[in-house]
């Protein structure tokens, strides 16, 4: 019996070959993002065969956009926004206004009126939250001084979005070439001042309320026991004020997920919400990709190439001089300000949003919305290129900056670190909640301590200490080269994730065929997993914990 089933479609379809793509995109040494693009294009109604069904792809890739902001919330805490907010701030909200004047030009150029140039200048000054996101994370910048500042930089965007799309419905007309559409300057300030109340009256809700409802409301749930549903109570709250924030206040969801993010990271359990959200967020962000190739006509690169070029232009070229330019005025280091640049070389939501609502306004028409479309595919597409020059170049930057921060390094990047003096000593990877611990036992026994975290200020404490510090990626083999593992004799590597850990075991086995290596694993398939690679122990945390407890068991039987 034949049923119309369109969201499981869309899902076997979409997902299906996005991993297939994903894959071939991989084997090709390319971005993932790529095959994800190209999975959505496919499935899209452009394309001969089958066409799933697009409103269903961009609610799902809604969804994406608030598990990932309430993700980036729980890793940025008010105080590291205040700590940027002196560059963020003014520099955002220039490079809009000039990103947006570029487009304003080129809408002049290809014929648009004033109204459909500001939408799409509007439209090209906005970059995708789910790229930068992913391209940060991808190279381990999002707690570096780099990631902070380029995190502030998408809320400041967000939040002048939140603007202009109150605004547009009214500016918008009066430069279009009807000029229906006439509102005093009284009203236009009024309008503005109530979405910045809004806006305002959000956030401080969310301060004086969601600041001690939230994080009491996730401790009582974590005391019942049950991780499913804490689980679901981490998703209704991160969909919940979202949608609470754009039905009551007119925010957008991304800001109000993040705000809900932000507001719990100062409790106990955001590293727990964060663990329970990743899965989720990493699949919807997928269905994101695959929703912005299904809006994609492809016969624009055909019809229109000349104007796509110049939309292009102003997205890869425009837009990240500006914000290089101003970056370095706020004397930021060629590495940080070529990273941030960089990042921002590139559209997506928003700009989709925003072409969608000059649509309605009839400011544009729908081969401007292709135009942005391809703009934003085709950058999405270009921005990993423009990180690798990156890498290519690191050693003119290097030049300029004297030394390149440790934590703009990449994981494959072929860095050059000073190599360290210690022999016979341990190396430790990772300085978690676990390696802290394991840190501290080490000092204490007296072993000559090396410790290699990826995260930029992750080991601050150990600074004034005895113990060496390596900043980097120990996946990297000029990483684990600097730390003499062929001159260690233990190596414990405290990191959760399994492939990385994986690739640290086989480098550190490779290199000393003799030095003792200690692993850690969650599950009971990666015991053999890591032991294969070459680690003489590995360490559970399930298992050890039952053992601890039955030990203090027969402690008891003993003295019965």
């Amino acid at each position: 019996m034949p049923h119309d089933n369109p969201l499981i479609a869309l899902l076997v379809v979409g997902l299906g070959l996005a991993f297939i793509l994903g894959t071939i995109a991989n084997r090709l040494r390319t971005s993932l993002l790529v095959g994800y693009l190209m999975a959505g294009v496919v499935v899209g109604p452009f394309t001969p065969g089958f066409a799933a069904d697009q409103a269903l792809a961009l609610q799902l890739a809604e969804v994406g956009v608030i598990l990932l902001m309430f993700g980036v919330g729980l890793h940025f805490s008010v105080k590291d926004l205040m700590a940027v907010r002196a560059i963020a701030i003014p520099g955002a909200i220039l490079q809009m206004a000039a990103s947006i004047l570029l487009g304003e030009g080129l809408g002049w150029l290809m014929g648009l009126s004033a109204g459909g140039g500001l939408v799409l200048g509007c439209a090209l000054s906005i970059a995708s939250t789910v790229v930068l996101m992913r391209g940060l994370q991808e190279r381990r910048l999002v707690d570096s001084d780099a990631g902070r500042i380029a995190i502030g930089w998408l809320v400041i965007q967000d939040l002048v979005t939140v603007l202009i799309l109150v605004l547009l419905p009214i500016i918008g007309p009066i430069l279009g070439h009807s000029g229906a559409a006439h509102m005093g300057l009284r009203a236009i300030l009024l309008m503005v001042g109530e979405t910045l109340a809004k806006v305002a009256a959000f956030v401080l809700v969310m301060l004086l309320i969601g600041r001690r409802l939230i994080p009491a409301l996730l401790h009582f749930i974590a005391h019942t026991g049950s991780r499913e549903l804490f689980r679901l109570a981490v998703l209704a709250v991160a969909l919940g004020v979202a949608f609470f924030a754009a039905e009551l206040f007119g925010v957008s969801f991304a800001l109000g997920a993040f705000v809900a993010g932000m507001v719990l990271s100062e409790s106990q359990l955001s590293l727990r919400a964060a663990e329970e959200t990743l899965p989720l967020r990493d699949a919807f962000a997928v269905l994101f990709f695959i929703s912005v190739g299904m809006l994609f006509d492809p016969r624009v690169i055909v019809h229109e190439p000349l104007k796509l070029l110049g939309v292009l232009l102003v997205v890869l070229i425009g837009t990240p001089g500006v914000a290089f330019l101003l970056l370095r005025l706020f004397k930021r280091s060629w590495a940080t300000s070529l990273t941030i640049a960089f990042g921002l070389a590139q559209i997506g939501e928003f700009s989709f949003i925003l072409a969608g609502l000059g649509i309605g306004l009839g400011l544009v028409d729908h081969d401007v919305r292709d135009l942005i479309l391809g703009a934003a595919i085709l950058s999405i597409i270009i921005n990993p290129l423009l990180f690798y020059l990156l890498k290519r170049y690191r050693p003119w930057i290097e030049r300029r900056d004297g030394i390149l921060p440790a934590a703009a390094v990449e994981p494959d990047a072929p860095v050059v670190m000073s190599r360290t003096e210690l022999t016979q000593h341990a190396v430790l990877i990772g300085y978690g909640r676990v390696g802290r611990r394991v840190a501290d036992g080490l000092r204490a026994d007296g072993w000559p301590l090396l410790v290699i975290e990826a995260g930029e200020g992750t080991a601050r404490g150990l600074e004034d200490s005895d113990v060496a510090v390596m900043t980097g990626n120990a996946a990297n083999p000029a990483v684990l080269a600097a730390a003499n593992i062929a001159g260690a004799k233990l190596v414990v590597v405290a990191i959760p994730d399994i492939f990385e850990a994986g690739q640290i075991v086989d480098q550190a086995r490779t290199a000393n065929p003799d030095v003792r290596i200690i692993a850690r694993a969650h599950f009971d398939a990666e015991v053999p997993h890591l032991t294969r690679l070459g680690a003489n122990l590995v360490v559970m945390g399930e298992e050890e914990i039952a053992r601890s407890m039955l030990a203090q068991t027969e402690a008891l039987t003993v003295r019965a």
